[in-house]
């Protein structure tokens, strides 16, 4: 599946669902990211009162990573509810996001989730 450039969900979708066994189940009424069932990340979308009003992700993350990318820019990360206190980070997507941090990010957040054997096969692909 190839995103279209102005979908954040599809530019989303297709960052996870490049990552090895990674596969999308709908919960809460958004797409949902996970590996061997685990969550690593969750779009919210602009329509729903989990993205309220913007289009967003959420992000797998250590605390200390949230606070310094809420603290370091807090007009592109901010700490989403519920999640949130698990050290888990948002990123808004509706004013030209940075892609490769984007990718970056939720690769990060697979590492978090995903067995070492995925892992390997992760940094076998380059």
């Amino acid at each position: 599946m190839t995103a279209r450039r102005g979908d954040p969900l599809a530019r989303v979708r297709a960052l996870c669902l490049a990552l090895p066994e990674a596969h999308e189940a709908v919960a809460w009424g958004e797409p949902t990211f996970r590996v061997r069932n685990k969550l690593f990340a969750m779009y919210a979308s602009a329509g729903n009162h989990h993205g309220a009003g913007r289009a967003a992700v959420w992000i797998k993350a250590a605390r200390s990573s949230q606070a310094l990318m809420v603290q370091h820019d807090a007009d592109r990360f901010f700490v989403p509810p519920y999640v949130g206190v698990s050290g888990w980070v948002g990123m808004w997507l509706d004013k030209r996001p940075a892609w490769t941090e984007v990718n970056e990010l939720l690769r990060d957040a697979y590492r978090r989730t995903a067995p070492k054997r995925l892992l390997a096969q992760l940094d076998a692909q380059g």
